[in-house]
């Protein structure tokens, strides 16, 4: 039976966790057995730059901090070594730099997303991975937008160009 400081770290870990999945748009659960401190070290910068955390988590820690919550239905996918990636800003991209670092790095194993309220298996992640971020969909938008209100504009410039070298002439 464990002592009591144990079980005290083990609910402060709880509490941890479960705050960190608090209002989350994004996560993913990876292994990460056979990874090198040197691809971790780089994994975490390339997650620290997109204001996404990174955790290594006991399964069973994890799954106490998901039970009753939205990503309850990762539970399947906490078994062997986990890491738990997740943002708050931007739902896809801890899918994205995970999948571009494990692209490169064999050991890394992608299991699982979740995403907007949709849980993806490895494959998903793969496919979410391939989404652009909202702020690129944003100006990809904006720039459909602007392209026909551009052509418009050029179009009656020439029209009124035209006119005003008959006129002239």
């Amino acid at each position: 039976m464990p002592g009591k400081k144990a079980l005290e770290r083990k609910e402060g870990e709880v509490k941890n966790l479960s705050e960190k999945f608090d209002g989350a748009k994004g996560v993913v659960i990876l292994e990460y057995r056979g990874i090198t401190v040197d691809e971790v070290t780089g994994l975490r910068n390339d997650l620290r730059k997109e204001n996404v955390y990174y955790k290594v988590a006991k399964n069973s820690l994890a799954k106490l901090a998901i039970k009753g919550t939205d990503y309850e239905g990762l539970a399947e996918y906490l078994e062997g070594p986990t890491a738990i990636v997740i943002s708050h800003d931007d739902c896809t991209a801890p899918a994205r730099i995970v999948s571009k670092v494990a692209e490169e790095v064999e050991a890394l194993k992608l299991k699982a997303a979740w995403a907007e309220g949709s849980i993806y298996d490895a494959e998903g992640v793969k496919k979410l991975a391939k989404i652009p971020s909202k702020e690129v969909l944003i100006a990809q938008i904006l720039g459909g937008f602007n392209s026909p209100i551009a052509s418009l504009a050029y179009t009656l410039k020439a029209i009124a160009d035209k006119k005003e070298a008959e006129a002239n002439a």
